[in-house]
């Protein structure tokens, strides 16, 4: 199946904290929208790898993602080598998006830089004619996306430019709910943690607040571009007063 947006996350839950909301306002105006998961989180203090992938599926559904898959890398050892970049080139061949949309490039949480260097290199890769890679028996065509953004995670990054999720917050949070092993739950004996205090999802919702107030809506997800942005209309522009 071809993407037009196709999001990379290092654990699931990344791509839902970060970029849920653009996926969803993408996917209202008739976009095919899919998210690859590295890795199944199995590192993480609350919950299980099953747990995790039975609440990604839930997530997906309020997402209404047209496809979701898991690479099942190591968490919190895969690394940026050739072994690894041919699997996220597979990926990239298979969906052939036109947007990715990938992890900060720097955060709290390592996997995250390392996952942002290694599609950014596999982006480029993937482009390459003569790095053959097969899937389903068959030689991938090339492919290589026009746009790779950076969201921005847990520490506050200056973003490039930010998108209107206002529509969609409240299925945006639902999404992040959907992890009831990894957010605030007070019905769950787990041991608490840095993301599972009432707290963390409230600044999520501030910084999508903050970020709305900054172009004149309520809500707003944040990215990063090493690629210059052009528009052919200033019609793409919100034009409200800030």
């Amino acid at each position: 199946m071809k993407l037009d947006i196709l999001a990379f996350g290092a654990h699931p839950d990344d791509v839902e904290l970060s970029c849920a909301g653009t996926l969803m306002v993408e996917k209202l105006q008739g976009k095919k929208i899919g998210v690859v998961d590295l890795t199944q989180g199995e590192l993480g203090t609350r919950g299980s790898a099953e747990l995790r992938k039975q609440e990604a599926a839930a997530a997906a559904e309020i997402l209404q993602l047209d496809v979701r898959e898991n690479l099942a890398l190591a968490d919190g050892f895969f690394k940026n080598d050739e072994i690894h970049q041919r699997q996220i080139i597979r990926a990239i061949r298979k969906y052939q998006p036109e947007i990715i949309l990938c992890n900060a490039p720097d955060d709290r949480h390592p996997d995250h830089g390392r996952s942002a260097r290694l599609l950014e290199d596999a982006v480029f890769l993937s482009g390459l004619r003569k790095i053959e890679t097969i899937d389903d028996e068959q030689v991938q065509t090339v492919w290589r996306p026009s746009y790779v953004f950076n969201y921005i995670q847990d520490r506050y990054l200056h973003p490039n430019f930010v998108m209107d999720i206002s529509t969609v917050m409240e299925q945006k949070l639902a999404s992040i709910r959907a992890y009831g092993t990894q957010f605030e739950n007070p019905g769950l004996d787990e041991p608490q943690t840095y993301i599972s205090t009432p707290d963390f999802l409230d600044s999520v919702i501030y910084r999508a607040k903050m970020y709305g107030k900054m172009i004149g809506v309520k809500y707003a997800e944040g990215f990063i571009s090493r690629k210059m942005i052009g528009f052919n209309s200033f019609d793409a522009f919100i034009k409200e007063n800030t």
